[in-house]
């Protein structure tokens, strides 16, 4: 971005398709841009949801979230790349949208682990669910807002990125439930899998905000080799009891 930052027009919009945080910093991937290009926030639009690249390609209908603090920007973005198979809303949360989009890959880890230990689908429905509780505690105290969480970049990108076999992580996580190494893992995978580096940084951010994700630990600890595939399970359910809606 630092080469590119002199090919930039100065009143140019610049719009982030990636996910993820960066180590050490925690910074956002559109705080990252901010700083390398030295443009305001109000120039920087993120897109997120349910947005699994192969269907897109084929053009199934799909949906998706432009977010940015200037609203008429995101209009503008959101008009510009509508087709009859692709439907952008708009939203001013960046910070929501983008905290979805990172976690949501974490989260998929977990399920793929859950289902290459051949585990029902009561399993990895409850983690998809409780992974969105982490989610939104996160957006939460970074002053993201809950209905962004309950949104196609909250709820519809976690369920699309933990169900398809399109999704890369949840392909990774399946893969280290068969038993398979991140070495063996990353030889079998032709696409790079975000959740295997945002885990810990999600982590570590959680860490210095007090936030509980005992979903994201779990992975972190599964990705590390601190905890093994066949203990995941069991390790979230022997967690202190509390009522459900305590985020």
């Amino acid at each position: 971005m630092r080469e590119w930052k002199r090919l930039l027009p100065p009143e140019a919009f610049v719009v982030s398709l990636m996910k993820g945080l960066e180590l050490h910093s925690d910074a956002r991937m559109s705080e990252v841009i901010g700083e390398e290009l030295g443009i305001p926030a109000n120039r920087i639009a993120v897109v997120s949801g349910p947005n699994l690249a192969m269907e897109i390609a084929r053009e199934e209908p799909t949906a998706s979230v432009v977010a940015c603090t200037d609203s008429a920007a995101a209009g503008w973005i959101a008009r510009s790349c509508t087709a009859p198979y692709f439907r952008p809303y708009t939203t001013a949360d960046v910070v929501g949208v983008e905290i979805g989009g990172i976690v949501k890959n974490v989260i998929a880890l977990a399920v793929g682990i859950c289902e290459g230990k051949q585990m029902g689908d009561n399993t990895k429905a409850s983690v998809i669910t409780r992974g969105l509780a982490e989610t939104s505690r996160l957006s939460l105290a970074l002053g993201g807002e809950a209905q962004t969480m309950a949104g196609l970049a909250g709820l519809g990108d976690l369920v699309a990125t933990c169900s398809s076999p399109l999704s890369r992580n949840h392909t990774a996580g399946r893969l280290l439930g068969k038993g398979l190494t991140l070495d063996e893992v990353a030889l079998e995978m032709t696409q790079t899998a975000e959740g295997i580096k945002s885990a810990q940084a999600v982590h570590q951010l959680a860490g210095k905000l007090g936030i509980e994700m005992p979903i994201t630990a779990a992975v972190v600890a599964v990705l590390a080799r601190k905890l093994s595939v066949d203990d995941l399970g069991p390790l979230l359910l022997s967690r202190d009891l509390k009522p459900e809606g305590d985020y």
